[in-house]
């Protein structure tokens, strides 16, 4: 279970990243949204999070333990929050939580978390050192 298992589900936990809406296209034939919409928005989160932090290009080498919690259905706003969990010398591992807003409602309730790993690479696609958090890019 990842560590955001163990907290509440009244709170997200990181920095606002991504905001979207889940729309009809995005739905498979039980009318819910699909795991991998929902995957690839918290990606997306977790790649901007890694450009920030590693000031430059990063890839996605791993996703771990994601877990769906409640489905995402259409017209409800994903919210993807994100928080750097370490730095290694060129990886980091990014937690990333995804959250629906509720279609007409004020219920905001927490659908999935994973923790992603990024490899910040230079313009060759080589690993390359993730800057120190002194020389800015965050935590």
């Amino acid at each position: 279970m990842s560590p955001a298992a163990d907290r509440p589900d009244d709170a997200p936990r990181g920095t606002l990243t991504v905001r979207t809406i889940a729309m009809p296209g995005d739905t498979n034939a039980n009318g819910d949204i699909f795991g991998g919409w929902v995957m690839s928005r918290m990606d997306q989160a977790g790649g901007i999070a890694g450009v920030d932090r590693a000031q430059g290009r990063v890839v996605t080498i791993a996703v771990e333990a994601m877990t769906f919690f409640r489905p995402v259905k259409v017209g409800d706003v994903l919210s993807v929050y994100t928080a750097i969990e370490s730095v290694g010398r060129t990886s980091m591992k990014i937690h990333v939580e995804a959250w629906a807003k509720r279609f007409r409602t004020t219920l905001h309730e927490k659908v999935t978390d994973a923790s992603f790993t990024f490899v910040a690479i230079d313009e060759e696609g080589r690993p390359r050192p993730v800057p120190n958090s002194a020389e800015g890019g965050g935590p």
